[in-house]
Protein backbone atom coordinates (compact mmCIF):
# COMPACT_ATOMS: atom_id res chain seq x y z
CA UNK A 1 0.00 0.00 0.00
CA UNK A 2 1.42 3.39 -1.29
CA UNK A 3 0.97 7.06 0.61
CA UNK A 4 -1.25 9.27 -1.04
CA UNK A 5 -0.61 12.64 -0.97
CA UNK A 6 -3.01 14.76 0.14
CA UNK A 7 -3.23 19.05 -0.34
CA UNK A 8 -6.11 21.07 1.11
CA UNK A 9 -6.04 24.54 -0.68
CA UNK A 10 -8.08 27.38 1.61
CA UNK A 11 -10.59 27.78 -1.96
CA UNK A 12 -11.56 26.58 -5.35
CA UNK A 13 -9.39 29.19 -6.88
CA UNK A 14 -6.08 28.46 -4.97
CA UNK A 15 -6.83 24.47 -5.68
CA UNK A 16 -6.91 25.20 -9.22
CA UNK A 17 -3.97 27.31 -9.20
CA UNK A 18 -2.15 24.43 -7.47
CA UNK A 19 -3.35 21.54 -9.56
CA UNK A 20 -2.51 23.55 -13.35
CA UNK A 21 1.32 23.45 -11.24
CA UNK A 22 1.01 20.14 -11.58
CA UNK A 23 -0.21 19.69 -14.67
CA UNK A 24 2.68 22.68 -16.04
CA UNK A 25 4.79 20.45 -14.50
CA UNK A 26 4.02 17.33 -16.21
CA UNK A 27 3.94 19.14 -19.36
CA UNK A 28 7.05 20.37 -19.18
CA UNK A 29 8.71 16.83 -18.13
CA UNK A 30 8.27 14.53 -20.84
CA UNK A 31 8.66 14.72 -24.71
CA UNK A 32 5.46 13.05 -25.24
CA UNK A 33 2.69 14.16 -23.12
CA UNK A 34 -0.23 11.76 -22.35
CA UNK A 35 -2.78 13.45 -20.55
CA UNK A 36 -6.43 11.83 -19.22
CA UNK A 37 -8.97 14.15 -18.95
CA UNK A 38 -12.29 14.62 -16.73
CA UNK A 39 -15.34 16.10 -16.86
CA UNK A 40 -17.64 17.59 -14.18
CA UNK A 41 -17.98 21.27 -12.00
CA UNK A 42 -14.43 19.75 -9.80
CA UNK A 43 -12.62 20.26 -12.55
CA UNK A 44 -13.70 23.64 -14.41
CA UNK A 45 -11.82 26.20 -12.65
CA UNK A 46 -8.59 24.05 -13.04
CA UNK A 47 -9.53 23.57 -17.01
CA UNK A 48 -9.88 27.73 -16.99
CA UNK A 49 -6.65 28.34 -15.30
CA UNK A 50 -5.22 25.91 -17.63
CA UNK A 51 -6.69 28.38 -20.64
CA UNK A 52 -5.43 31.22 -18.90
CA UNK A 53 -2.29 30.10 -18.72
CA UNK A 54 -2.02 28.99 -22.43
CA UNK A 55 -3.55 32.54 -23.60
CA UNK A 56 -0.88 33.80 -21.48
CA UNK A 57 1.95 31.46 -23.24
CA UNK A 58 3.20 29.85 -20.14
CA UNK A 59 2.46 26.58 -21.24
CA UNK A 60 1.28 25.22 -24.51
CA UNK A 61 -0.87 21.81 -25.26
CA UNK A 62 0.60 21.26 -28.70
CA UNK A 63 1.61 17.75 -28.91
CA UNK A 64 -0.62 16.43 -26.36
CA UNK A 65 -2.56 13.61 -26.46
CA UNK A 66 -5.23 13.65 -24.60
CA UNK A 67 -8.16 10.50 -23.56
CA UNK A 68 -11.49 11.57 -21.78
CA UNK A 69 -12.37 9.07 -19.09
CA UNK A 70 -16.00 8.22 -19.98
CA UNK A 71 -19.44 9.05 -22.32
CA UNK A 72 -23.03 8.54 -21.95
CA UNK A 73 -24.74 6.28 -23.71
CA UNK A 74 -27.98 6.93 -25.77
CA UNK A 75 -26.91 10.72 -26.57
CA UNK A 76 -26.62 11.25 -30.58
CA UNK A 77 -23.20 12.71 -31.25
CA UNK A 78 -24.41 15.83 -31.42
CA UNK A 79 -25.86 16.37 -28.21
CA UNK A 80 -24.49 19.23 -25.82
CA UNK A 81 -24.04 16.57 -22.84
CA UNK A 82 -21.89 14.14 -24.94
CA UNK A 83 -18.53 14.74 -23.29
CA UNK A 84 -16.99 14.36 -26.31
CA UNK A 85 -18.60 17.88 -26.91
CA UNK A 86 -18.55 18.87 -23.26
CA UNK A 87 -14.92 18.81 -22.99
CA UNK A 88 -14.53 20.68 -26.47
CA UNK A 89 -16.94 23.48 -25.24
CA UNK A 90 -15.11 23.84 -21.62
CA UNK A 91 -11.53 23.29 -22.79
CA UNK A 92 -9.94 21.81 -25.59
CA UNK A 93 -10.68 24.54 -28.12
CA UNK A 94 -9.99 27.59 -25.92
CA UNK A 95 -6.20 25.69 -26.04
CA UNK A 96 -3.69 24.91 -28.26
CA UNK A 97 -5.00 20.65 -28.20
CA UNK A 98 -4.99 19.76 -32.32
CA UNK A 99 -8.56 18.65 -32.33
CA UNK A 100 -6.84 15.38 -33.90
CA UNK A 101 -5.48 14.41 -29.98
CA UNK A 102 -8.14 14.55 -28.35
CA UNK A 103 -9.69 11.15 -27.84
CA UNK A 104 -13.02 9.85 -26.46
CA UNK A 105 -15.37 6.52 -26.54
CA UNK A 106 -17.82 7.24 -29.23
CA UNK A 107 -21.00 7.60 -27.31
CA UNK A 108 -22.64 6.85 -31.06
CA UNK A 109 -21.21 3.43 -31.76
CA UNK A 110 -23.26 0.66 -33.30
CA UNK A 111 -21.64 -1.47 -31.07
CA UNK A 112 -20.99 -0.34 -27.62
CA UNK A 113 -19.12 -3.50 -26.65
CA UNK A 114 -17.02 -3.32 -29.60
CA UNK A 115 -16.30 0.65 -28.87
CA UNK A 116 -15.28 -0.78 -25.40
CA UNK A 117 -13.13 -2.77 -26.46
CA UNK A 118 -11.23 -0.93 -28.97
CA UNK A 119 -11.16 2.09 -26.48
CA UNK A 120 -9.38 0.07 -23.57
CA UNK A 121 -6.68 -0.61 -26.36
CA UNK A 122 -6.58 2.95 -27.50
CA UNK A 123 -5.91 4.10 -23.95
CA UNK A 124 -4.03 1.20 -23.00
CA UNK A 125 -1.09 1.79 -25.95
CA UNK A 126 -0.87 5.66 -25.51
CA UNK A 127 0.37 5.30 -21.73
CA UNK A 128 -1.42 7.68 -19.42
CA UNK A 129 1.16 10.28 -17.74
CA UNK A 130 -1.30 12.24 -15.86
CA UNK A 131 -4.62 11.63 -15.35
CA UNK A 132 -7.28 13.98 -13.68
CA UNK A 133 -9.53 12.54 -11.73
CA UNK A 134 -12.68 13.55 -9.95
CA UNK A 135 -14.76 11.70 -6.90
CA UNK A 136 -18.33 10.92 -7.39
CA UNK A 137 -20.82 11.61 -4.17
CA UNK A 138 -20.65 8.01 -3.37
CA UNK A 139 -17.24 7.21 -3.94
CA UNK A 140 -17.26 6.29 -7.77
CA UNK A 141 -14.34 7.27 -10.37
CA UNK A 142 -15.58 7.88 -13.49
CA UNK A 143 -18.44 5.83 -13.93
CA UNK A 144 -17.32 3.22 -12.31
CA UNK A 145 -20.13 3.13 -9.60
CA UNK A 146 -19.95 1.44 -5.88
CA UNK A 147 -19.29 -2.44 -6.56
CA UNK A 148 -17.23 -2.22 -9.61
CA UNK A 149 -14.31 -4.53 -9.95
CA UNK A 150 -10.88 -3.11 -9.28
CA UNK A 151 -10.05 -5.50 -12.04
CA UNK A 152 -12.52 -3.74 -14.49
CA UNK A 153 -11.82 -3.07 -17.87
CA UNK A 154 -13.36 -0.32 -19.88
CA UNK A 155 -16.80 -1.70 -20.23
CA UNK A 156 -20.78 -0.25 -20.67
CA UNK A 157 -22.04 0.49 -17.24
CA UNK A 158 -25.74 1.26 -15.69
CA UNK A 159 -25.49 4.41 -13.76
CA UNK A 160 -26.69 4.85 -10.47
CA UNK A 161 -29.87 6.59 -9.41
CA UNK A 162 -26.96 9.18 -7.15
CA UNK A 163 -25.26 9.23 -9.90
CA UNK A 164 -27.73 10.81 -12.42
CA UNK A 165 -29.21 12.92 -9.65
CA UNK A 166 -26.19 14.27 -9.27
CA UNK A 167 -26.14 14.81 -13.68
CA UNK A 168 -29.84 15.85 -13.32
CA UNK A 169 -28.85 19.77 -13.30
CA UNK A 170 -27.45 19.61 -16.84
CA UNK A 171 -30.42 18.20 -18.69
CA UNK A 172 -33.93 18.89 -18.62
CA UNK A 173 -34.90 16.74 -15.80
CA UNK A 174 -33.97 13.29 -14.11
CA UNK A 175 -35.21 11.01 -16.25
CA UNK A 176 -33.04 12.93 -19.79
CA UNK A 177 -30.17 11.54 -18.03
CA UNK A 178 -28.61 8.65 -19.72
CA UNK A 179 -29.25 5.03 -17.57
CA UNK A 180 -25.91 3.89 -18.92
CA UNK A 181 -22.78 4.85 -20.02
CA UNK A 182 -19.17 3.95 -21.19
CA UNK A 183 -16.45 4.38 -18.70
CA UNK A 184 -12.69 3.07 -18.43
CA UNK A 185 -12.41 0.47 -15.73
CA UNK A 186 -10.44 1.01 -12.34
CA UNK A 187 -8.04 -1.00 -13.92
CA UNK A 188 -7.37 0.84 -17.14
CA UNK A 189 -7.65 4.28 -15.17
CA UNK A 190 -4.88 2.97 -12.41
CA UNK A 191 -2.20 2.42 -15.65
CA UNK A 192 -1.83 6.01 -15.80
CA UNK A 193 1.82 6.98 -14.13
CA UNK A 194 -0.01 9.40 -11.90
CA UNK A 195 -3.02 10.22 -10.43
CA UNK A 196 -4.55 14.16 -10.14
CA UNK A 197 -7.70 13.74 -8.07
CA UNK A 198 -9.88 16.96 -7.29
CA UNK A 199 -12.37 17.26 -4.60
CA UNK A 200 -14.67 20.70 -3.35
CA UNK A 201 -17.27 21.29 -1.27
CA UNK A 202 -19.15 19.60 1.63
CA UNK A 203 -21.29 17.27 -0.36
CA UNK A 204 -18.10 15.10 -1.57
CA UNK A 205 -16.20 15.18 2.77
CA UNK A 206 -18.30 11.50 3.18
CA UNK A 207 -16.38 10.24 -0.48
CA UNK A 208 -13.54 11.50 0.32
CA UNK A 209 -13.09 10.36 4.14
CA UNK A 210 -14.21 6.73 2.53
CA UNK A 211 -11.79 6.71 0.10
CA UNK A 212 -8.55 8.04 2.34
CA UNK A 213 -9.49 6.42 5.64
CA UNK A 214 -12.32 3.80 5.32
CA UNK A 215 -11.82 0.23 3.96
CA UNK A 216 -9.90 -0.20 0.21
CA UNK A 217 -13.14 -1.66 -1.30
CA UNK A 218 -14.95 -1.79 -4.16
CA UNK A 219 -17.71 -0.41 -2.16
CA UNK A 220 -16.25 2.39 -2.47
CA UNK A 221 -14.19 2.96 -5.87
CA UNK A 222 -12.35 6.16 -5.38
CA UNK A 223 -10.12 3.87 -2.40
CA UNK A 224 -8.15 1.51 -5.21
CA UNK A 225 -6.31 5.32 -5.32
CA UNK A 226 -3.90 3.87 -1.88
CA UNK A 227 -3.23 1.14 -3.40
CA UNK A 228 -1.65 3.22 -6.43
CA UNK A 229 1.98 4.26 -6.57
CA UNK A 230 1.40 8.02 -7.22
CA UNK A 231 -1.47 10.11 -6.01
CA UNK A 232 -2.27 13.68 -5.22
CA UNK A 233 -5.61 14.71 -3.63
CA UNK A 234 -6.24 18.18 -3.74
CA UNK A 235 -9.16 19.62 -1.67
CA UNK A 236 -10.42 22.60 -0.55
CA UNK A 237 -11.77 22.55 3.12
CA UNK A 238 -15.53 21.84 2.58
CA UNK A 239 -14.26 18.62 1.31
CA UNK A 240 -11.40 17.62 3.87
CA UNK A 241 -13.91 18.51 6.69
CA UNK A 242 -13.99 14.93 7.92
CA UNK A 243 -10.53 13.47 7.57
CA UNK A 244 -7.70 13.27 10.19
CA UNK A 245 -5.39 16.66 9.96
CA UNK A 246 -2.13 15.18 8.48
Amino acid sequence: MNSVEVIVERDPHSLARRTADVVQEYLGSTQDPVLGLATGASVLPLYRELIRRCRRGQLSFSGVRSFLLDDYLGLGPEHPQCYGNLIETEFTRHVDIEPENLYAPDCGAADPELECDRYDRLVTRAGVGLQILGVGRNGHLAFNEPGSSFDSRTRVVRLAAATRADNARYFDGPEQVPAQAMTQGVATISQAAHLLVLATGPSKSEAVRAALEGPITSAVPASVLRLHSRVTVLLDPAAARLIRPG
